[in-house]
């Protein structure tokens, strides 16, 4: 793949994507294979190390085709997830947005042999950045009555 921008994915988020990959029969081929490959290329941190700025699982995400500068607002999702603005992981376009940056423009092939470019606008919601985090301090250890 051409343009193709280097990509951060959470381990969390490769550990369920890998699951998901060994699950998909031979009709889902192409879409495997790409997000397989999108996967091999990226670069691995645990979830607290996740950029505010990349696009995980679950994130909703604004984004656009360059060429017609039509906009979505999206959220990544699992296939057994998507609904009216979910985009499934197996689409072209939602691998194509797995792991790129705010900013980030990448060419993705679509059927027929022709290509398109994708750029991320703006993540609006990103379950490592936006998910309440407990501190060690706040974590209750259970005490004895006896």
């Amino acid at each position: 793949m051409s343009n193709s921008p280097n990509i951060t994915v959470s381990s969390h988020d490769v550990d369920r994507l890998e699951r998901l990959l060994e699950s998909q029969h031979s009709t889902h081929a192409v879409e495997v294979n790409a997000l397989r490959a999108e996967l091999d290329r990226a670069d691995v941190v645990e979830s607290k190390d996740m950029p505010s700025n990349i696009v995980t699982m679950n994130s909703t995400v604004m984004f656009r085709f360059v060429a017609s500068g039509e906009t979505f607002c999206k959220t990544l999702s699992y296939p057994q997830d998507t609904g009216e603005d979910r985009l499934s992981i197996l689409a072209p376009v939602g691998s194509a947005l797995l792991g790129l940056a705010v900013g980030d423009t990448i060419q993705w092939p679509c059927p027929g042999g022709k290509s398109l470019d994708v750029q991320v606008d703006e993540i609006l919601y990103q379950p490592e950045r936006d998910r309440p985090r407990m501190a060690v301090s706040d974590i209750q250890t259970p005490t004895n009555s006896s």
